[in-house]
C-alpha cells in the first residue's frame, strides 16, 4: 500500500503555501499525483433552481469575488507546485462550499491534508468545523497541519495512540507508507482496559506492525490527565513529529459531535496528526 493521489485544501490564509509545499514534500516522497482544490464557498443549491442571475446584483457581485478568489488561491498552488518539481499534479475548483466540494473529490484520492482552524483567522468560505467534517465524512485518512510550527521533514517519529478501536485501527492501517519510513515508531497505550488490549497490551499489535517491517517500541501509561493532554504531553517527552490516531465521534446534519480526545487534539494540536474514522 501507498499513496497514489495526495488532495491538498488550498485557501488563501497565511498557512496555506506551508501546507502546499508540505503536500508538494509528500507527494514527491511517495511519487504521487498531487491534486489542490480550492473552493467558492458558495453550495451548489444555490444554482439548482437556475434562477441565480434574477438575484440581488450586491449578491452576484459577491459570488463573483467568491470565485475569483479561488481561481487566484489555485493559480498560486500552480505555481507553487511546478516549483517544487512535483512530478505530476492539478488544481481544480470546486463550486461548492469546502464541505460539499472537497470532502466529495476527497473519496478518489488516498490520503487528504487540510489545516487545523485557526480561531484568528477566519476564512469567508471554509467553516470552522472543516477538519472534523472530512476526518468523519471523507472516508480517507485526513492528514491535519497545524496552524503554526515548522514540521520540515516530519513523520520520522510517529506516535501511535492505541486503544483497540475501530477508528484506531484504521488509522494505523492507513499510516503504513508513513510507517514504514519512520525511523521509530512510539505506540502508547493510555489506562488500557484488559477487554480492550488482553493480557498483554500492544503486543499484538506490535507483532501485525513488525510483519510491515514498521520498528516500534510500546509502552502503557496511567494517567489522570485527559486523553488529548496526555498524549500532546507525550508526544512532546518523546521528540514525535507525528500523532496518529482514530478520530472519534458522528456527524448530524453538519452539527460536528467529537469525542473528547479527538476534539482537545485537533484545538490543541502541536504537531500533524493524522486521523481515521
Amino acid at each position: 500500500m501507498t499513496y497514489k493521489t495526495i488532495l491538498v485544501h488550498v485557501d488563501d490564509t497565511s498557512r496555506s503555501p506551508y501546507r502546499v509545499k508540505l503536500a508538494a514534500d509528500l507527494a514527491i516522497q511517495f511519487e504521487a499525483h498531487l491534486l489542490g482544490i480550492a473552493d467558492t464557498g458558495v453550495s451548489r443549491f444555490i444554482y439548482q433552481d437556475g434562477n441565480i442571475n434574477g438575484v440581488d446584483p450586491s449578491l452576484l457581485s459577491h459570488l463573483e469575488y467568491l470565485r475569483d478568489r479561488a481561481n487566484q488561491n489555485i493559480a498560486d498552488f500552480k505555481k507553487q507546485a511546478d516549483r517544487s518539481g512535483v512530478h505530476s499534479y492539478e488544481g481544480a475548483i470546486a463550486q461548492d462550499d469546502a464541505f460539499g466540494g472537497i470532502g466529495m473529490r476527497a473519496r478518489y484520492s488516498d490520503l487528504v491534508i487540510v489545516g487545523q482552524t485557526n480561531p484568528e483567522e477566519a476564512s469567508p468560505a471554509v467553516m470552522d468545523d472543516f477538519p472534523e467534517y472530512m476526518i468523519l465524512n471523507s472516508g480517507r485518512p485526513v492528514l491535519v497541519v497545524p496552524y503554526a510550527g515548522a514540521f520540515d521533514p516530519f513523520g520520522k517519529r510517529p506516535l501511535i495512540a492505541w486503544d483497540g478501536s475501530r477508528s484506531a485501527t484504521r488509522a494505523i492501517t492507513d499510516a503504513i507508507p508513513f510507517l514504514r519510513n519512520a525511523e521509530l515508531v512510539h505506540v502508547a497505550i493510555i489506562n488500557p482496559k484488559g477487554d480492550q488490549h488482553g493480557d498483554q497490551p500492544g503486543s499484538d499489535l506490535a507483532s501485525y506492525l513488525a510483519r510491515h517491517g514498521i520498528k516500534l517500541e510500546v509502552s502503557v501509561h496511567r494517567t489522570k490527565l485527559d486523553i488529548g493532554n496526555a498524549l500532546l504531553s507525550l508526544a512532546a517527552d518523546l521528540n514525535s513529529d507525528m500523532l496518529v490516531m482514530g478520530g472519534y465521534g458522528h456527524s448530524r446534519f453538519r452539527e460536528m459531535i467529537m469525542g473528547g480526545a479527538t476534539r482537545g487534539i485537533l484545538e490543541s494540536m502541536t504537531i500533524p496528526v493524522f486521523m481515521s474514522h
